[in-house]
């Protein structure tokens, strides 16, 4: 078992069910359809976790709002697949800054101090029009 408390199954199906506001029956037909997949003890009774109950909450605003079981199913992947996506997304940005961190520190490092003595003078003389200087 894992030590997030939100992932341990703990509900029993028509406990589940009343907390969800729906009828067990809906459970397995949501089970069914591949759109919750409960714990199962060693006897095959399903197990419910506060992560199922916020999955289940998810999948009836979903069909509130109109779609289908199978239009769920479809949301559902997609909301994974962006996640998946974000993440990568994330560690590349993460990997990129450090990239240029140390492209940043290479730079400080082959950066020669210039003296102060050494400064580029004119020749004597007076400038002409053109750039030129008159001596």
């Amino acid at each position: 078992m894992t030590d997030d408390p939100r992932s341990r199954a703990v509900y029993v199906i028509s406990v589940a069910a009343e907390l969800a506001g729906v009828h067990p029956q809906t459970l397995r037909v949501y089970e069914r359809k591949g759109l919750l997949d409960p714990s199962r003890t060693q006897g095959g009774s399903r197990r419910f976790s506060e992560d199922d109950l916020a999955r289940l909450r998810h999948i009836q605003v979903l069909t509130n709002a109109g779609l289908n079981l199978e239009g769920v199913k479809r949301v559902m992947e997609l909301e994974r697949e962006l996640d998946r996506l974000q993440m990568e997304l994330d560690a590349t940005r993460a990997d990129a800054r450090e990239a240029v961190a140390r492209a940043h520190q290479q730079y400080r490092r082959d950066l020669v101090p210039v003296s102060q003595s050494m400064v580029a003078t004119r020749p004597q003389g007076r400038a002409t029009p053109r750039g030129g200087v008159i001596r």
